[in-house]
């Protein structure tokens, strides 16, 4: 079941309908039936795997609860192991693939013969979400003591269908207390469920889906048969189709939620407003960018220093960067480098504390951006973020435009941040699946890396000005989509606000009729198949 189609169209409202006939006391076992069957109408054999994960975790909480009661240290150790167990689904459908991959590769590399045998899994649709938020709810049993004992309340949380595939990833204290006192549908909240669902909805239909199918599919299908200025135009329009691709999702899981008196957190605000990479990630996925920040930026040690992890995730790396390069002297000059600086670090201590925060803001970079996919390409655009974020860190103490509160400094920073990540996402695109017809096939490794560097290629090295006017009128519609989508980008949001109570305040009859025809214009323009939503493959 998809969010705009017609399964999803009479599911939804049957259930809320049902959610709200029932007794209180039986809401709880609605959204349990009624995430059930959603994620099952994805894939039933995939069905034991959520419930699993939710077992697993409510039990690691309910366990982790009783023995600090009983004034019982849980070790480290013990604690890692629970919370690697959570891991092992996500690691075997996502990751061994990828990882036997590289490891046959180097061991090929040094002349044996030894073999990690694939599996060739289908990736079960939002394994990612649901497996973060099992992970944050034990981590957090842990730090403040307190496990919700009711499973079914607790699958409720876990499973909770709206947010269920591609986020927001929603932590206990934002979810739990609604479920354990299921709250009354408070004035207003309706109409602007309804009006969050027809916006996201939009979203998807007319713009996002519209730069997909209109040149983002052609040009990174086959990069070489177009000149670079239309690569740079496809990669706008991909940067576009992204943000309002997953920002729909994002609005009509809060407007569902809305529906049923619920309210989730917020998971964008206005990321293509940011006017530097730091400031840009706390307005992108921002329920993914607090996990990796509180669940492993600040456990790797954070701007404390470094921790075992640390030097675990940086072993990685230099793996990474060896298995590319295949370059023993690269690999030699890169461990010579980091033993240099850790005996610099431990002559001088505020040196020491410096560069091991950046380290852990690039690895959390680096992992964030394997979290998306199992593939280099994923893990260089991380990377590429990571550096992003370290060197702004640099350039802001001796910038002579840092005075943000000069609108021309800030335009200026809005205009470098929003080319570099478009930059950025070359990798991020290359290696992403784009069809019902891929989502359930692993990733081609080399295939996406050569993509991406025919695309570097062309957006390098064939420009050619001289075609700015036939590009210009081959893509007039998507040039004026993209600048349709960065206008309503920008609106000020005291602007978003005011007419989202207009709409929310209005008669009913007008809020129908609203709906009515923003409908019929949508798939009236709406690209001819409806396509996943980007983040599902994640």
């Amino acid at each position: 079941m998809l969010f705009p189609t017609l399964d999803y169209l009479f599911f939804l409202p049957l259930v809320v309908g049902l959610y709200w006939t029932v007794p209180r006391k039986f809401r709880g076992m609605v959204i349990v039936i009624a995430s059930l069957l959603f994620y099952g109408s994805w894939s039933l054999a995939y069905l034991p795997l959520l419930v699993g994960i939710a077992v697993m975790s409510w039990g690691l909480g309910c366990w982790i609860e009783d023995r600090q009661k009983s004034g019982k240290e849980i070790s480290q150790m013990a604690f890692t192991g629970a919370i690697f167990s959570l891991f092992i689904p996500l690691i075997l459908f996502k990751y061994w693939d990828w990882l036997g991959w590289n490891i046959n590769a180097l061991v090929e590399y040094a002349g044996a013969e030894t073999t990690v045998p694939k599996l060739d899994w289908v990736l079960p649709v939002g394994i990612s979400f649901f497996t973060f938020q099992a992970v944050a709810y034990v981590v957090d049993v842990k730090r403040k003591g307190k496990a919700e004992r009711k499973f079914g309340r607790f699958f409720a949380f876990i499973a909770f269908f709206p947010q269920l595939v591609a986020g927001p990833i929603v932590r206990r204290n934002e979810l739990l207390p609604q479920l354990k006192y299921p709250p009354y549908l408070a004035s207003g909240m309706i109409s602007e469920g309804i009006y969050r669902i027809m916006k996201g909805m939009g979203k998807k239909l007319l713009i996002a889906d519209v730069m997909r199918s209109a040149i983002v599919d052609p040009t990174f299908a086959d990069p070489e048969m177009y000149l670079g200025i239309e690569l740079w135009v496809a990669l706008y329009a991909y940067t576009l189709q992204i943000y309002y691709d997953f920002s729909a999702y994002t609005d009509i899981a809060i407007g569902i939620a809305l529906l049923m008196g619920f309210k989730l957190p917020k998971n964008f605000n206005s990321p293509y407003k940011a006017d530097n990479c730091g400031n840009f990630w706390k307005r992108w996925h921002i329920s993914l960018s607090s996990w990796l920040k509180d669940y492993l930026y600040i456990p790797m040690g954070g701007n404390r220093g470094g921790s075992l992890f640390s030097s675990i995730a940086l072993g990685f790396i230099i793996l990474f960067v060896f298995l590319i390069s295949g370059s023993f002297s690269l690999l030699f000059a890169i461990i010579s480098f980091v033993f240099l600086t850790r005996v610099i670090g431990e002559l001088i201590p505020k040196f020491n504390g410096w560069y091991l925060t950046n380290i852990n803001i690039m690895l959390t970079m680096l992992l964030g951006g394997l979290w998306h996919g199992a593939s280099w390409n994923f893990v260089l655009w991380g990377a590429l973020n990571g550096i992003g974020i370290v060197v702004y860190k640099l350039w802001r103490k001796i910038s002579p435009w840092e005075d943000k509160t000069k609108w021309w400094n800030r335009i200026w920073g809005i205009i470098l941040t929003f080319n570099f990540v478009s930059f950025t996402r070359i990798w991020f695109r290359s290696g992403s699946i784009n069809s019902w017809e891929e989502i359930d096939k692993g990733h081609n490794i080399l295939s996406e890396w050569f993509t991406a560097n025919e695309m570097l290629n062309q957006l390098l090295f064939d420009f050619r000005w001289s075609f700015l006017g036939d590009v210009v009128s081959v893509y007039y519609n998507v040039i004026l989509v993209i600048i349709l989508g960065f206008m309503i980008h920008f609106v000020p949001e005291k602007w978003k606000i005011w007419y989202r109570q207009k709409f929310a305040n209005s008669h009913v009859s007008i809020q129908l009729l609203v709906c009515f025809v923003a409908v019929f214009i949508m798939y009236q323009i709406a690209a001819t198949s409806l396509q996943p939503f980007i983040y599902f493959q994640f």
